[in-house]
C-alpha cells in the first residue's frame, strides 16, 4: 500500500508544467486507485503517521524527503522492468503497465541491477519517462504537451502517457511512438481537436493524423523553431 500511494503522489507532480499548481487531492488518489475516498483518507493519516507525506484533509498532499526517496525508488524499478518487458521478452509498449505494476514490488535490487547493466543503463522507459538514477537524480527533457503547440511549430515527441493501453495501441497505429517528428498542423478549437503532421527529419510529411483533446495531452514534444512553409 505505502509504495503504490507514495508513487501515485509522486508521479502527479513530475510532468506538471511550470508554475502549475502542484499536489494531488484525495479524490484523485482514489480514482487512480480505484478506492473509496474513505480509505484514501484513512491510508494517508497512516502515511502522515510515518512521515512520508505533508497532508491536511481538503488540501492537496505533498511528499517529505523520506517519501520521495521510497516513490523514486519504485519508479525506478517499475520503468526499468517495462523497459526490460519490451527490449529482452518482446512485450509491446501498451502491455507492460500492469505487469510492471505486480513486478516492482517483487524484483530484488540485485536483479534490477542486473537489469539495468543488461540494458545498457537506459535513461528513459519504451514511453519516454525517465529512468531515475541510483541516487534518485532525475533528468526530464524539457517538452510539453502537443495541444499546447502553436500551427506550424515541430518537435520530435519524447513522451507518451502511459494511463490508457488502448490510446497507445492506436498511437502505436499511427506510427505516432517516441521519436517520431511531427509539425502540429490546424488546431480545430471547434471541435476539440488538433492536426499533427508526421514527418522527416527534414520535415517532409510522412502522414497527417487528427487527435482529439486527451490524446494530444497524452504526448509530450520538445519544440522546435516553426516549420518554413
Amino acid at each position: 500500500m505505502t509504495e503504490n500511494y507514495l508513487k501515485v503522489i509522486w508521479k502527479a507532480d513530475e510532468w506538471a508544467a511550470a508554475g502549475a499548481e502542484t499536489g494531488i487531492t484525495t479524490n484523485e488518489i482514489a480514482a487512480i486507485l480505484g478506492v473509496g475516498a474513505s480509505t484514501v483518507s484513512g491510508n494517508l493519516r497512516k502515511l502522515e503517521r510515518d512521515g512520508y507525506i505533508d497532508y491536511e484533509p481538503y488540501r492537496r498532499i505533498a511528499l517529505t524527503d523520506t517519501g520521495r526517496a521510497i516513490a523514486v525508488a519504485v519508479v525506478r524499478r517499475h520503468r526499468l522492468i517495462e523497459t526490460y518487458l519490451v527490449e529482452r521478452l518482446g512485450y509491446s509498449w501498451d502491455e507492460v503497465h500492469d505487469e510492471a505494476e505486480v513486478l516492482e514490488h517483487a524484483v530484488s535490487d540485485r536483479l534490477l541491477e542486473a537489469f539495468d547493466a543488461e540494458l545498457g543503463r537506459p535513461t528513459a522507459d519504451p514511453h519516454g519517462d525517465p529512468i531515475p538514477a541510483t541516487d534518485g537524480t532525475i533528468v526530464r527533457p524539457p517538452a510539453h504537451q502537443l495541444g499546447e503547440f502553436a500551427e506550424g511549430e515541430c518537435g520530435f515527441v519524447v513522451r507518451v502517457s502511459d494511463d490508457e493501453p488502448e490510446l497507445l495501441r492506436y498511437l502505436s497505429s499511427l506510427d505516432l511512438r517516441v521519436g517520431a517528428h511531427v509539425r502540429v498542423g490546424e488546431r480545430r478549437d471547434y471541435a476539440g481537436s488538433l492536426q499533427v503532421v508526421l514527418t522527416d527529419a527534414h520535415d517532409r510529411p510522412l502522414g497527417t493524423v487528427e487527435l482529439a483533446g486527451p490524446a494530444a495531452a497524452s504526448v509530450w514534444a520538445n519544440s522546435e523553431p516553426h516549420a518554413h512553409a
